[in-house]
């Protein structure tokens, strides 16, 4: 349920109010916006009287809220969440770039890459240390020497860092990361999304490979039900019947999530297809669609990575691949004014 209050709502019946409310072991969210004030009430609101509620002198509206995600619920929050990481932000019409290496392979490579990204527009060093690969026989990933080589990266550019978590007990060592990231094949691991939502630091959840949006949303709502309310949707791609590319990148989800959610959306197009020459097109696309950044895997030799060499660009084609994605966001932005 929500409970939209009229603007510059009286003190004392407000606090009335959801005094009465926690009575009743209702928990309270509250949004404010530019306009109203929002209150959005989490637990058992059945047996709650709307008219009650509605016949207050404060309250403007009351609706109740059919869907089961509330925190991540565009109704419960209208305004679209903008999060702060390091010197930059994600959201708020900000175009965020996350490139960097599939796998960390050395502190040479990464930090290598990390300066190439930087200079050609990225603002953020994706980077994966610990690796989930079909194959029990791949490249695992370096585990925390990999991450204590991307923190080196982060140091010599300035770049803050995604990388992903794949187990609780490798939770310790995310403790300096900058974006915590959920893969695909942990997407409904709730024990996982749980134990982020402790966590202060923003995490981004991908999505899984058969998962609905609304399957995707009440993972997100794992973690802001655990109080973490800085979390990243990325869609990279779905399994479908199409065998051509590695799986199918849905860019319909971008306004679909726009208009169920508050939260900001990353596109990966890297893994979406497999193939570094669908990466261009498809986040050209990502960014006329609206979505609030991309993450892209470069590596300096993709013909000899570790991990996912087809999918990556090389630095002199990311390049210009980020001067025109950030041409235009800035065009898409001049036409919304």
């Amino acid at each position: 349920m929500i409970v939209i209050l009229k603007h510059n709502p009286n003190r004392e019946q407000l606090e009335s109010l959801i005094n009465w409310l926690k009575e009743k072991d209702i928990i309270i969210h509250t949004s404010i916006g530019e306009a109203h004030t929002i209150l959005g009430l989490v637990g058992d609101t059945s047996k709650l009287d709307i008219d009650l509620i509605a016949a207050l002198d404060i309250v403007e509206d009351v609706k109740r809220v059919q869907e089961p995600y509330k925190n991540a619920n565009r109704k419960f929050h209208p305004e679209d969440t903008v999060i702060p990481v390091g010197n930059t932000q994600i959201g708020g019409g900000t175009l965020t770039i996350m490139a960097g290496p599939c796998s960390v392979e050395s502190e040479e490579q990464v930090v290598a890459i990390a300066k190439a990204v930087k200079a050609s527009g990225a603002t953020m060093l994706r980077g994966g240390a610990f690796k989930p690969r079909t194959s029990p026989y791949a490249f695992q990933g370096l585990g925390a020497k990999g991450l204590e080589y991307l923190k080196v990266a982060r140091q010599e550019t300035g770049l803050p860092i995604v990388t992903e978590l794949m187990d609780l007990s490798q939770l310790p060592l995310f403790k300096d990361v900058d974006v915590i990231q959920i893969g695909a094949r942990n997407m409904q691991n709730f024990d996982l999304l749980k134990a982020v939502g402790h966590q202060d630091r923003p995490v981004m959840i991908k999505r899984g490979m058969s998962a609905t949006y609304e399957e995707w949303l009440m993972s997100a709502e794992y973690v802001m039900s655990g109080g973490n309310e800085n979390v990243i949707l990325c869609e990279r791609g779905i399994r479908t019947f199409e065998h051509y590319t590695r799986n199918t990148l849905d860019l319909a989800a971008i306004p679909v999530l726009r208009r169920l959610t508050h939260l900001p959306v990353i596109i990966d197009p890297s893994h979406a297809t497999g193939k570094s020459w669908l990466v261009d097109p498809l986040a050209m696309g990502a960014v006329a669609t609206g979505a609030d950044g991309l993450q892209i895997e470069v590596h300096n030799d993709p013909a000899h990575a570790l991990c996912d060499g087809p999918q990556s660009l090389k630095p002199e084609d990311f390049d210009p691949l980020a001067k025109k994605l950030l041409a235009l966001h800035a065009a898409v932005k001049s036409l919304e004014g």
